[in-house]
């Protein structure tokens, strides 16, 4: 009988070290080592499986169909996905816990009722997912259910059952009988997502695997489970807000930062096919401190609505505050208008929020909040059929975004009458263009005449 063996990983990387670091050499995380204990009692192979000999094919050789992806029957995810899920790929998807991963992989399994769907679950009995799905209005389709957490025993029962599609919930609650440690440490998640990603390779059976993330917003478990699977998917949504943001991190079969919207309801989700209409207020009161911004998220033109206010303050220290947007980056555009353009906020109390609870990255986002900064600080409102569209630099400058053809024709669909851009670097003069007048911007001092008009 083999004796158990100690190893220490790394939570943050998955790095491995006979004795205690503390520091990771991988990573440089520090304190993030814990003792496992391991004990090997098979070779590791997958049972009921067999491994074919490697053959070396002519890439001219390889035949390649555009078939090679299911519909899950929601839009949403399809477009996240890149057009839908590739065959014997591996899918993880994250997110708080409540936030609705369960309620939205169960409602998939549901509607792809022309294909057999394993449901595994090692949270939930069979009578609790069989409640869910009634409260979600769905019939049972063609979906299969299985209560299980140990990987060989799904990849038996999986094997009999010849599904098309698998949904594991979650990877935290799986185990492998040749690893003694608990479940949820970082070698059975590690070596459960293996002989997943490896039955899912052999049988062209897509897999898709529910992630835990932990307070600081990063997947439980080693960062390494992120490169073993082929699509990371990010389910994001604040409590306090009805809706819910699919976000594709990592996608070898399609494009990155591709964002899926749905609405919370009692029964589910329901899919937004107009993300604007939940990003934009439905007021047509033209109020300080409001603008618009026209953003990208993959290849979908977003049109979201920032608020800003300017407040005296009646601390010792000024008070600075963002949701949805990078705080550093609200700093810099506060010190760029008082050494660049002469408005003297930077003293005062100011608040930033993002409407809709969407955290933005775009840089195109920056001209709209430095627009907004300048409204509420004067109090003059902004007409809400304008938006913006450019970046702010360090020196003043307003720069140039990608993808401005798509932003103004979506823009001009939207019926918005004027939107702002950057002069520099864009080759759409100042003129009517598709119904919308386009105004070129080279410096942020040049924006003041028409918010103060």
């Amino acid at each position: 009988m083999a004796k158990d063996k100690t190893a220490f990983f790394c939570r943050e990387c998955g790095a491995k070290s006979a004795v205690w670091i503390g520091r990771c050499p991988q990573c440089g995380a520090w304190n993030s080592y814990e003792q496992e204990v391991i004990h090997r009692s098979g070779s590791g192979q997958l049972k009921n499986l067999s491994t074919p000999k490697a053959v070396t094919m002519l890439m001219s050789n390889i035949e390649c169909s555009n078939e090679q992806r299911i519909d899950l029957k929601d839009d949403e995810l399809n477009r996240v996905l890149g057009g839908g899920l590739v065959l014997g790929s591996l899918v993880l998807i994250g997110g708080e816990p409540g936030i609705g991963k369960s309620t939205l992989l169960l409602q998939v399994a549901l509607n792809c009722k022309d294909k057999r769907v394993l449901y595994v679950s090692g949270e939930e009995s069979a009578s609790q997912i069989k409640m869910r799905a009634e409260r979600i209005n769905k019939g049972g389709g063609n979906c299969y259910v299985l209560t299980e957490t140990c990987v060989e025993n799904i990849i038996e029962r999986a094997t009999e059952v010849q599904p098309q599609i698998i949904i594991i919930d979650s990877i935290q609650t799986m185990t492998t009988s040749d690893i003694d440690s608990s479940a949820g440490s970082i070698s059975q998640i590690r070596e459960s997502a293996a002989r997943l990603g490896t039955y899912a390779k052999q049988s062209a059976c897509p897999i898709i695997i529910v992630g835990h993330i932990t307070k600081d917003g990063n997947l439980a478990g080693p960062k390494i489970l992120e490169h073993m699977v082929d699509t990371v998917l990010q389910f994001e949504g604040e409590r306090n807000y009805g809706y819910r943001i699919v976000r594709s991190v990592k996608n070898r079969f399609g494009s990155t930062e591709d964002l899926g919207i749905y609405e919370l309801q009692s029964y589910g989700l329901r899919q937004v096919s107009n993300p604007s209409e939940i990003l934009m207020s439905s007021s047509t009161e033209n109020l300080s401190g409001t603008a618009i911004a026209a953003t990208m998220e993959g290849n979908r033109p977003l049109f979201i609505e920032t608020q800003a206010l300017v407040a005296n303050s009646y601390y010792s220290s000024a008070q600075k505050n963002a949701t949805g947007f990078d705080l550093r980056r609200l700093s810099m555009l506060l010190a760029v208008l008082e050494k660049r353009v002469g408005v003297k906020i930077g003293g005062k109390d100011v608040f930033l929020n993002i409407v809709g609870g969407l955290k933005v990255s775009d840089p195109a986002i920056d001209l709209a909040v430095v627009a907004g900064l300048i409204s509420s600080g004067e109090d003059v409102a902004i007409n809400r059929r304008h938006c913006f569209a450019a970046e702010v630099g360090l020196s003043g400058e307003v720069r140039s975004v990608v993808r401005l053809e798509q932003r103004i024709n979506e823009a001009a669909k939207l019926g918005f009458e004027r939107i702002y851009i950057a002069k520099q670097g864009s080759k759409i003069p100042v003129a009517k263009r598709n119904d919308i007048e386009v105004v070129s911007l080279g410096e942020i001092d040049q924006l003041l005449p028409y918010i103060l008009s």
